[in-house]
Parts: C-alpha cells; sequence; structure tokens
C-alpha cells in the first residue's frame, strides 16, 4: 500500500473535504482525487461516498482510516527517533502556540537558538483548540495551549505557568477607584472575546457554566487588539490574561481584576504521550526555567 496514498486519503476524511486537504498538503484537487482511487483500487472497493456535501466512510474505508491513522503515526514516530539518535546535535523540532501565548515566548525562542544553533526550530501558530488536535493526531510532537485541555483528545499536559484574568472596557464602565470585579458582575454586562476556537475562550465559557451564570457576548474576534479596541470604543467588556494588560499604554480603558472566583490564563505544554524528543524535552524544560516572575 502506498504510503502517501495513505496520507491523503487519512487527511481528506480528517477534513471531510477533497479541497481542504488538497490545500493542507499544497496539491491539486485532482492529485488527492487519484491517489484515493488509486487506494480503493489496491483495497478492491470504495472507500468514500458522496452525500451531499459530506464524504461517508465505507466498512473498509473505517478500517483503513483508523489503520491508516496508527500506520501515519508510527512512520511519523520512526523519523522522529531516527533523527533524534544524533540528540541536539541536528534536527528539527516544530513547537505548536497560539498568537496570544507567542508573545511571552520570545525570550525562550532566543535562549533556546543560542544554545541549541544545530536545531532548526519552527513555531506553528494556530489556536489553542486546534494546536491540541495536531499533537494528538501527531502531526505535532508539541505545543502549547489553555487549561482545561479537551478532555476527549488522549493528550498529556503539564501546566507551566498562570496570569489572572483582568476585565478591560471603557473609562467609567466599573465602579470609581474599584480595583476588582466580581465574576457574577461581569454575567451582566455585554463581553467581547476572542472566537470559541481559541482555548482561552473555551476556559472561559467552563467558569462561567460551572457557576450558573450565562455570559452576554456582544462580539468575538481573533485579535486581542481589536478586543481592546472594541472595549475602549464601548461594545462590551474584554477579558484579557494579565501580559496583556501591560500592553494597554496610551488606550483609554479602564481595567480591573476578575475575582470570587479569581480566573487564571493557564499555559499548558502538550504531548500525545507516545514520545518525546530530546529537542523536545530541551524546549520543556528552558520554559520551566526562565521568567520565574510569570512561570508556576
Amino acid at each position: 500500500m502506498d504510503i502517501r496514498s495513505l496520507r491523503y486519503f487519512v487527511t481528506t476524511v480528517q477534513l471531510n473535504s477533497f479541497t481542504q486537504a488538497a490545500e493542507s498538503m499544497y496539491v491539486t484537487q485532482s492529485t488527492i482525487s487519484k491517489m484515493v482511487r488509486q487506494l480503493e483500487e489496491e483495497v478492491g472497493e470504495a472507500l468514500l461516498i458522496r452525500q451531499g456535501r459530506k464524504l461517508v466512510l465505507t466498512d473498509a474505508g473505517r478500517i483503513v482510516f483508523e489503520r491508516g491513522q496508527e500506520m501515519l503515526n508510527s512512520m511519523r514516530l520512526l523519523n522522529t527517533e531516527l533523527q533524534d539518535t544524533k540528540a541536539l546535535q541536528r534536527g528539527h523540532l516544530t513547537v505548536g502556540i497560539p498568537p496570544m501565548i507567542n508573545l511571552l515566548f520570545t525570550p525562550v525562542l532566543k535562549a533556546f537558538r543560542e544554545r541549541h544553533p544545530d536545531i532548526a526550530l519552527t513555531l506553528r501558530e494556530d489556536t489553542g483548540q486546534v494546536i491540541e488536535r495536531l499533537v494528538a493526531t501527531g502531526e505535532l510532537e508539541l505545543g502549547m495551549t489553555v487549561s482545561p485541555v479537551d478532555p476527549s483528545l488522549d493528550l498529556q499536559s503539564k501546566e507551566v505557568a498562570k496570569f489572572p484574568i483582568w476585565a478591560v472596557a471603557k473609562p467609567d464602565t466599573f465602579r470609581r477607584n474599584a480595583a476588582t470585579i466580581k465574576l457574577s458582575n461581569l454575567a451582566s454586562m455585554p463581553l467581547v472575546l476572542l472566537k470559541d476556537e481559541f482555548a482561552l475562550t473555551r476556559a472561559l465559557r467552563q467558569v462561567f457554566q460551572q457557576h450558573g451564570l450565562e455570559p452576554v457576548i456582544a462580539a468575538q474576534s481573533g485579535q486581542w487588539d481589536w478586543l481592546v479596541s472594541m472595549a475602549s470604543a464601548g461594545v462590551g467588556v474584554a477579558l484579557l490574561p494579565e501580559p496583556f494588560i501591560h500592553r494597554l499604554n496610551g488606550v483609554e480603558v479602564a481595567a480591573v481584576r476578575v475575582v470570587e472566583p479569581e480566573i487564571n490564563w493557564r499555559l499548558a505544554h502538550i504531548w500525545n504521550g507516545r514520545y518525546l524528543s530530546h529537542a523536545a524535552r530541551a524546549w520543556v524544560e528552558l520554559c520551566e526555567t526562565m521568567l520565574p516572575g510569570h512561570w508556576l
């Protein structure tokens, strides 16, 4: 069985789209279709059935998909272990990091390159929930997200930092001279949050739900600075981790810390538990030793 055909087939099923699979693998859609047909010819029966815009697996397709994922993960693991025989002398490490978290890692990135100049380090940016899925499937060896991690995924996690959440709004929104605000009071205010794909928003929604509160969401964005702009314009209250509060110089807003309960932005490394290379372990250890004033 051709491993490339198998990889194209698995990606198509994961994305439920020939078009998206082609885009993600930088090939044409006709190439994806040809490879899937070739795989079906090798198996001797259909693997996928189109139902409108959806792709449905046949019984044979389900077996090939499940076992195919295992085979591709084994191939990735084999390549990682072979590269790892040279330890930290050479190799490549890709770390998945959400856009908001990456601002904190500039010192770590600089130190890692200085200590391990022969390791090619790549930071892959995506939302925390996407990073979790990529690590769970083995496409990424190591990633960062915001706890709590999706319990349905088979992931190992280790929290490395936490920062309190602050509420940001236009001046005079909060009580005069207030330094804090209760979560229950926020529930009655319109909020501007990051999009639902962000792990921070998932964590905030869970906290509201745990306390029997339903947040009123006025708007959502994929950019934290746009949240601040909307907050300063009076669209709603933005909920942001403390490191971003220090970046509000020159912006006309009021900021208070959320309490009762205090909500923390909890950052965690995640991996799939099957293998962690020397380069990945070196990255984790470096993260745990730097910026002691902010890290757990």
